[in-house]
């Protein structure tokens, strides 16, 4: 049995549910179920050739309690290719930096209108693949001590919705971190919970369809 773990594209064609782990033997979905989330492909610092920190990150030695989502407020842009996933992550990390004064991304991972994930501060897929430590990041003030942020690209003000792609792989990437933090699905949260913003969008309106297809995908 293969030890790769599935591609971008086989989580788009399968969805978030079961359907994915159904392709599989009996013994690689009993290690699926037990795992408790597939891990998705993600870019590295490395493979979208992000700056270099200011000065080095911080990793908290404790498990992250809680999820937090947002939304990037950019272009709703229509091209959905790996290469604008890393430009947007380039654009993140520059806004981040140099108009915010941040040491890096204050973002754990981005996810693309198209469906690619890219790590935002680095060493945040270290520290989850990990599972016992993260990376303090800058993303919802009161909570970088002890939540996961997780930006998606485009602003989802006004009507706006994200595009299929990109929710069933936020999907993917939010039972992954669930699984292994030991975070309940439950405890997925919007930028907006925690403070005078607007953030999300209407991702915030779809919390509890998130949380509900998290929990559905970890079986």
């Amino acid at each position: 049995m293969s030890s790769r773990k599935p591609g971008r594209r086989h989580i788009l064609l399968a969805g978030s549910g079961g359907l994915l782990a159904a392709a599989l033997p009996a013994t690689a979905r009993a290690t699926t179920r037990a795992a408790r989330g597939v891990e998705p492909d993600i870019d590295t610092t490395a493979q979208w050739n992000a700056r270099p920190p200011r000065s080095p990150v911080s990793v908290l030695n404790k498990r992250p309690a809680r999820i937090v989502v947002h939304h990037t407020v950019s272009a709703n842009t229509a091209v959905f290719s790996r290469a604008q996933a890393h430009a947007h992550a380039h654009w993140v990390q520059d806004l981040h930096m140099d108009d915010n004064g941040w040491l890096d991304s204050g973002y754990h991972f981005v996810v693309s209108r198209g469906g690619w994930i890219t790590e935002g501060r680095h060493r945040s897929l270290s520290t989850l693949r990990g599972g016992s430590g993260f990376v303090l990041a800058s993303h919802t003030s009161g909570q970088n001590e002890q939540s996961i942020g997780i930006a998606n690209e485009g602003a989802y003000h006004d009507g706006a919705q994200p595009p299929a792609a990109q929710w069933d792989v936020l999907v993917t990437l939010c039972a992954y971190v669930c699984g292994q933090y030991g975070i309940a699905p439950s405890r997925i949260y919007g930028h907006k919970d925690y403070g005078t913003t607007l953030c999300p969008g209407v991702i915030h309106d779809k919390l509890p369809q998130l949380r509900s297809e998290v929990a559905a995908s970890m079986g």
